[in-house]
């Protein structure tokens, strides 16, 4: 009776974190997970690191696809589970995430989405600081009050085949574009417990592109009707002023 969760990975070029991504889902205490590798067509070893455990991985593919949201989008296309979820290739779970955010779930019917939290951690797995997640909705999500960490979200598939798949042609905030989706819908809850780890490190889009991801949400903001005096777009043009600040800041974090 235990629902089937269905877990994507992306990937491209990532083999130096890739191994410890897929471990920390194969290792999960739960048992009953489809786990889906997305992979773009890499030249470093990846390939090779996929087939090592090929014989544990539901599908896995390497060809080249159009980035990181045709990828997921490719894998949920695949998926048959009744909970969804993605771990990118530079990221891992925490032994418990999945179990906890099934038992929550199954415990709390009215709820779609459920996250909890997420430590930072470098290129070592050494932990460098914790995400600033906090409870947040579907009104508040419009002001740019998010604070969800993708890596320790889980929702219902069924929610996914109602508002998915992600938007194509968004590079950064796809899942700031899918949780307002979802808090459109359903209830979303921050559930306290920590279930990931978001790995900061220099090729990480959150490092080297850090200044796309609100300029996304800009762009999402007013396709769904905002204005351009709202809180969004203040905060949108403060945090350009302080992105220099904000990366210096990362970039500090994960060279100590």
């Amino acid at each position: 009776m235990q629902p089937l969760v269905s877990i994507v990975t992306p990937s491209f070029n990532q083999d130096r974190y890739l191994e410890r991504t897929i471990q920390s889902v194969l290792n999960q205490s739960y048992p009953n997970i489809e786990y889906i590798v997305i992979d773009g067509g890499s030249t470093d070893g990846s390939v090779e690191t996929i087939k090592k455990y090929a014989s544990r991985i539901s599908y896995w593919q390497s060809e080249k696809d159009q980035g990181q949201t045709d990828a997921i989008n490719q894998g949920f296309s695949r998926a048959q589970g009744q909970i969804f979820a993605w771990i990118n290739s530079d990221d891992t779970y925490e032994p418990q995430a999945v179990v906890e955010a099934v038992e929550f779930l199954t415990n709390n019917p009215d709820v779609g989405l459920v996250y909890g939290d997420c430590n930072f951690i470098n290129d070592k797995d050494n932990i460098i600081g914790k995400f600033n997640a906090r409870q947040t909705d579907y009104q508040k999500l419009k002001t740019g009050y998010v604070h969800i960490p993708q890596q320790s979200s889980f929702w219902r598939a069924e929610l996914w085949h109602q508002v998915g798949p992600l938007d194509s042609s968004i590079y950064f905030a796809m899942d700031y574009d899918l949780w307002l989706r979802l808090a459109k819908i359903s209830n979303i809850i921050y559930h306290p417990r920590m279930w990931a780890n978001f790995r900061l490190h220099g090729d990480a889009k959150t490092i080297a592109e850090d200044d796309r991801c609100w300029i996304d949400m800009v762009k999402i903001h007013y396709r769904n009707g905002g204005k351009w005096w709202q809180p969004i777009v203040w905060k949108y043009w403060i945090r350009k002023i302080v992105a220099p600040y904000i990366r210096s800041k990362r970039k500090k974090m994960i060279s100590e």
